[in-house]
């Protein structure tokens, strides 16, 4: 709205936004409205703005401009400033010398009242210590009451008490469990996350879990470890001053060099790497010419570095790597090709190399061995925290840190590093967690072995443990499952004839020749969340996509499914 032309005194323009804003209607700004005429107005009375520590200014939404821009704007406008100005004219006082001085003093005192009044009128006068007067509207602007405003949609919490109805369930998963692509033996179990009502089951028996193993695997580890454990790589005096032992710590992601900062932007988890341990290893030495020997000790682990359950080819044909506490890029091998028959001492050689870099002379080549007890500590790097690593294992399907985080377990359950520790500590965990283990049988922790047999309902219990509020350290085997369609293991699933699926459905993938698996969480159409287990592990040849295919489908079925009860 324009400026009105008249004497009367307004604002430039008015708004029902005042009556909206602090303090009392008025603004605290001033206005840079370009859409007003050229007539400028009076301010308004007693209308100084309210900003904390900038004291008097123009009101809301007049111009601000200084005196020296008021004959020109006058000029401009083509008549005579109203209010102060006109009063100011030149000839305004020609006439008070011919007055009697009684006269001239009576009027000056007049005068001085009348112009005090007319100072505060045209607001020139210092702010009373009230607050600003309101501003009434223009007549016939009706403004309502302010009331806050209703929210756009009602928050729903996530519904956890959804019972499963079985009877739902089997008619929207028998027929194509029957899929003869699945081969003869397919098993599949459904159940809310409590669980107090009851499972409903397909071919109950124990199956051949393959890598949805790293599921219990990961349970165990967060159990046991806690989420916020690191695994440290340490160097440490030897037997002499000039001797350097270089202790594995059991990290999976151990890396042989530093990202780049591109590569740092993204990866995940964070890595340690033994570049930057040579560096701090060099810093503590300080300056020193002489050179010195290395020993490195992957004593943290015992037993075997290739499992006796393991198909024989396993490790040579480069399937997995020799498990061990001392390792680099999880055993591979430094050529870019294949994995190092050898990790603990690929990683050694790497060391000696970024120490020479660093300007620590080694000699000889490194020798394996043990650190003295309570040997001082020259140097270290730590792993990411283990929810990190386990949100890794997890997405990736990585076997290789599945089975340091078993032998985690089996070192803190069963004092035992070793793939039988691994074993009965993961077994032993979920125990005491209230999981029902029953006739289980495992013996690694990534599931690359045949002969684990696991029950569906021990899938069932481990991926509800884990996502019960009761164990929030045990979240990131939830979290860290890949969801379908975008992450990890099922980035390219649930693409064609499951397209429900996608991002409604979290799980851990098993695969091994003949096998193929699910295990996770997915969402049905009540929004119910639901745990499954989806897995057929007697795939006939050649049928191996077929029948993984036909896995995702029936997930996608558990999503378009009215499967639950409420309550």
């Amino acid at each position: 709205m324009k400026s009105s032309r008249s004497r009367k005194i307004f604002p430039d323009s008015w708004s029902i936004s005042y009556l909206l804003r602090d303090p009392l209607g008025i603004s605290i700004t001033t206005s840079n409205s370009s859409t007003a005429s050229s007539t400028s107005s009076v301010p308004r009375p007693g209308a100084g703005a309210v900003s904390a520590g900038l004291g008097r200014g123009p009101g809301p939404r007049c111009r601000a401009q200084s005196p020296a821009q008021w004959p020109a704007r006058a000029k401009a406008a083509g008549r005579n400033r109203v209010g102060r100005d006109a009063r100011h004219a030149r000839g305004a006082g020609v006439w008070t010398h011919r007055l009697p001085t009684a006269a001239v003093l009576l009027l000056l005192v007049a005068a001085a009242v009348v112009g005090q009044l007319d100072v505060r009128i045209a607001g020139l006068s210092a702010d009373p210590l009230t607050e600003p007067e309101a501003v009434a509207p223009p007549a016939g602007l009706s403004v309502p009451e302010w009331s806050a405003p209703p929210p756009v949609a009602t928050a729903v919490p996530p519904r956890q008490g959804g019972a499963v109805d079985p009877r739902r369930v089997e008619a929207a998963l028998a027929a194509a469990l029957e899929d003869k692509d699945l081969g003869k033996h397919v098993v599949a179990a459904v159940g809310s996350l409590s669980g107090q009502e009851g499972d409903w089951v397909w071919g109950g028996d124990a199956f051949t879990p393959a890598s949805t193993t790293k599921v219990l695997t990961a349970v165990a580890a967060l159990e046991v470890l806690g989420p916020e454990r690191r695994f440290a790589t340490q160097v440490v005096t030897g037997a002499s001053r000039r001797e350097l032992v270089l202790v594995g710590g059991g990290d999976p992601h151990l890396a042989g060099k530093p990202l780049t900062p591109e590569e740092e932007a993204s990866a995940y988890p964070e890595r340690a790497d033994v570049v930057t341990l040579a560096r701090r290893t060099a810093k503590a030495l300080g300056r020193t010419r002489r050179p010195v020997t290395l020993v490195y000790d992957a004593s943290l682990f015992t037993g075997p570095s290739d499992n006796p359950a393991w198909r024989a080819d396993y490790v040579p044909d480069d399937i997995v790597s020799p498990i061990t506490a001392l390792w680099v890029d999880e055993g591979a091998d430094p050529d870019g090709y294949g994995r190092s028959d050898d990790p603990a001492a690929t990683a050694a050689a790497d060391f000696a190399r970024a120490l020479a870099e660093a300007g620590v002379r080694v000699k000889g080549s490194p020798v394996p061995g043990v650190a003295p007890a309570a040997a001082p500590v020259l140097a270290s790097v730590e792993s990411a925290p283990l929810a990190d690593i386990v949100e890794r294992v997890l997405d990736v399907s990585d076997n290789e840190g599945a089975e340091l985080l078993a032998h985690h377990v089996g070192l803190a359950v069963a004092g035992e590093g070793s793939f039988e520790g691994g074993a009965r500590g993961v077994l032993d965990t979920l125990q005491a967690l209230g999981v029902e283990t029953g006739d289980d049988v495992v013996y690694d922790g990534s599931g690359l072995s045949r002969r684990n047999r696991v029950s569906p309902s021990t899938l069932l219990g481990a991926l509800r443990v884990a996502a019960s509020p009761a164990h929030p350290e045990l979240r990131p085997a939830v979290s860290g499952l890949p969801v379908a369609g975008f992450t990890g293991s099922l980035t390219y699933r649930f693409d064609e004839g499951a397209p429900e699926g996608r991002g409604m459905v979290r799980a851990k993938t098993g695969t091994l020749t003949g096998v193929h698996a699910l295990a996770g969480v997915a969402v049905d159409r009540l929004g119910t969340p639901l745990v499954f287990v989806l897995a057929a592990d007697r795939v006939r040849e050649g049928r191996g996509d077929e029948a993984q295919d036909a896995l995702d489908e029936i997930a996608a079925d558990l999503v378009t499914c009215r499967c639950s009860t409420t309550g």
